[in-house]
């Protein structure tokens, strides 16, 4: 089982989780251009997913998947509400799911999650193929028990490490934004991030990754020492799925 990020933050996110022959794509977030030439880094291209999963209606998760799905006759999974809030995207296969049950695309298990955030039903997944799991868990406005609950035990974290606290208020956002982004329904922070590992189960952890880093309120520097710290890890060890590079293809075995 492996996984690997086409680009992740503000701009733009796409995931890519592949087992046994299936290869799932999560969220869409670029143009279907630039989709494309950013799976031909990862040696892939539309032909070869066999599903998008939207975790939610932001622009920067869904922008490219109307247009990708068509074009490679997809189909894509995301909750009713999701599904309600994209109605102009006019999704030509859609496949509603529960937040409450699980479900199978090929050969990969869905566990999706619950999380809050600002949008009308937002989800966020653990992957599974009967042996290993790995968590995607981005745009959360502050942990949840079930989200701690959901993620524990994972061979592969990618975890969003929106801003640090800090940069957030003395940086150049308007005070609206700063709320929006440091409250309960807007991106974790460093910190609590790194809160939420301290809770988890790492035992089984192979591969902890840092995603959704704001280019203005934060930094890989800050983002890899929250993490190395609660994790106890070097830092050199913390990766991080980049706004332009994405993440290389990162396997679990």
């Amino acid at each position: 089982m492996r996984f690997a990020s086409l680009g992740s933050g503000s701009r733009g996110n796409a995931t890519l989780i592949e087992a046994d022959g299936t290869c799932l794509m999560v969220d869409c977030g670029f143009t279907l251009a630039e989709i494309e030439r950013r799976l031909v880094r990862l040696g892939r291209s539309g032909d070869d997913i066999a599903a998008i999963l939207i975790t939610h209606e932001h622009a920067d998760h869904v922008r490219g998947a109307a247009r990708f799905a068509a074009r490679y006759r997809l189909p894509v999974y995301a909750t009713p509400g999701t599904f309600e809030a994209c109605a102009r995207h006019a999704f030509e296969c859609v496949e509603p799911f529960s937040v409450h049950d699980n479900f199978a695309v090929g050969a990969i298990e869905i566990a999706p999650v619950a999380v809050p955030h600002d949008a009308r039903e937002p989800s966020q997944f653990v992957f599974g193929d009967g042996a290993h799991r790995i968590g995607v868990l981005t745009d959360l406005g502050h942990v949840t028990a079930h989200v701690v609950r959901s993620f524990a035990a994972c061979d592969a974290l990618v975890l969003e490490c929106n801003h640090d606290e800090t940069m957030l208020v003395t940086g150049p956002y308007p005070p609206s934004l700063k709320q929006r982004v440091g409250g309960l329904l807007g991106h974790l922070s460093n910190a609590q991030a790194a809160t939420l590992l301290a809770q988890l189960d790492l035992s089984r952890l192979q591969h902890l990754v840092a995603a959704h880093l704001s280019e203005r309120n934060n930094s890989p520097a800050h983002a890899r020492e929250a993490l190395a710290t609660a994790a106890g890890c070097e830092t050199g060890w913390v990766a991080i799925a980049g706004q332009d590079d994405g993440l290389a293809w990162r396997e679990v075995s």
